[in-house]
């Protein structure tokens, strides 16, 4: 199957290529470098440099190579700059989206998979966190992948376009190939490798005075690799209907746990900090995944975090300065 994906110079949208690829169908990537790398789009892949805020670059992109499905990864996915800067996320983010839905539609694509988030959960309820919770976004970044998920919704009504919203957790770790390479660099378990790898002098812990075991933020960290592969079974089910699924191990890790983690795998001891709360921050999110578990038999092949991080410390290792020396 041809499939457009946008955003395959990223993180887990070249992880996704990466396996898309293994899998025997046809990726294009679709992506304009603001974000990703060059260097990570996958050799064997098609390449359209395109921008999702021009409806010519995609309108081309479509007539050119006709997808038969698309995977929508490319998107701001801050929380703490969506609190900051909130319309480059409810703007740039849902125009972008809308764009794309709309070509979809044009060139009667049917089927969508929409690379969301846990934090359309702020504060859950009930954890581990089933799709039955209440959706009440913590930041604008979280409003702005609920608000696709709203017109996915409609779209399937309207037009048939048949979806699956996949809420990821707090994707980590890495391939062989493809890593996690960000600029600047936001996400914990690579600034904490950052630090093991002398590139940065200390660790920051953003509030250690959470209602948690240790007073840190737990999350749930579930590998690109079992992400990429949850996209494969999902675009396989789309046949059946439409589906919403949160990802992860159903096992949460607080940032101190992270770092002993880290220091175990490195054999390096971190400099570590204590700074104020972020805003948009919850105490625990850890995912219920016993729905696409149940549905499509899709479980994490990573479920311990010394695994998820010495993959990403190998990639590291062997590309200590990301993809800078490829780009």
């Amino acid at each position: 199957m041809k499939i457009l994906v946008t955003g395959g110079a990223g993180y887990i949208g070249s992880v996704a290529v990466e396996h898309l690829l293994e899998a025997g169908h046809q990726p294009v990537v679709f992506d304009n470098f603001s974000l990703g790398h060059r260097a990570a789009v996958h050799p064997d892949a098609e390449l359209v440099i395109g921008d999702l805020a021009s409806p010519s670059d995609l309108d081309g992109a479509f007539r050119t190579h006709a997808p038969e499905a698309v995977m929508h990864f490319a998107a701001h996915a801050a929380v703490g700059e969506s609190m900051r800067d909130p319309m480059l996320y409810l703007g740039d983010n849902v125009i972008n989206g809308a764009n794309l839905l709309r070509a979809t539609i044009h060139h009667d694509v049917r089927k969508f998979i929409l690379s969301s988030t846990a934090n359309l959960f702020d504060d859950p309820d009930v954890v581990p966190i089933p799709e039955s919770a209440q959706v009440r976004p913590g930041s604008p970044y979280g409003e702005s992948k609920h608000m696709l998920e709203r017109m996915l919704h409609w779209l399937e009504i309207t037009h048939g376009l048949r979806y699956a919203a996949l809420r990821y957790f707090n994707a980590a770790g890495a391939t062989e190939a493809f890593g996690e390479d960000h600029h600047p660099e936001l996400h914990v378990i690579p600034l904490v490798l950052q630090c093991a790898a002398g590139v940065r002098d200390k660790f920051t812990i953003f509030g250690d005075d959470y209602p948690t075991a240790d007073g840190s933020c737990i999350r749930d960290y579930v590998h690109v690799s079992d992400l990429a592969t949850a996209h494969l079974a999902a675009l396989e089910a789309l046949d059946q209907g439409s589906r919403r699924y949160n990802l992860g191990t159903g096992q949460g890790a607080s940032v101190k746990q992270v770092i002993a983690a880290v220091e175990q795998v490195t054999g390096r001891s971190i400099r570590v900090e204590i700074g104020a709360r972020r805003p948009g921050d919850p105490a625990e999110l850890v995912a219920d995944s016993t729905l696409i578990q149940a549905d499509l038999g899709w479980r994490p092949r990573y479920t311990d975090l010394h695994d998820i991080v010495e993959t990403a410390w190998s990639w590291r290792q062997r590309h200590p300065n990301g993809y800078a020396d490829h780009d």
